[in-house]
């Protein structure tokens, strides 16, 4: 008899405090947040970059093995960039928006 109040008592507790644990992980880890639709958007055609919407942010270039190759200042709203680098990959990232490119 008193196995199945324990267990009673146990699967009520569960039952009422996993989802408001559950809901205070999500909004500490930042998953409830809004999502910007102002972040900038990186494209590349060949060795060219080109930032939108970043202005006033850095881009940042690292190599894959994450060594940091260089980083330039974006003045305007849309900014293009001649990257002089060798061919490969990299990943671009300019406040918040990452993206792994290839350069051809």
């Amino acid at each position: 008899m008193q196995k199945k109040i324990l267990l009673f008592i146990v699967a009520t507790m569960l039952t009422f405090s996993v989802p408001a644990i559950a809901m205070n992980m999500i909004s500490e880890m930042g998953i409830a947040e809004q999502v910007d639709d102002a972040s900038p958007t990186i494209t590349v055609q060949g060795s060219t970059v080109c930032v939108n919407g970043g202005n006033e942010q850095v881009l940042e270039i690292v190599s894959l093995t994450g060594k940091a190759i260089a980083s330039y200042k974006i003045d305007n709203p849309t900014q293009r960039f001649e990257l002089n680098l060798p061919k490969g990959c990299y990943i671009l990232k300019v406040g918040k928006t990452v993206r792994k490119v290839t350069i051809k």
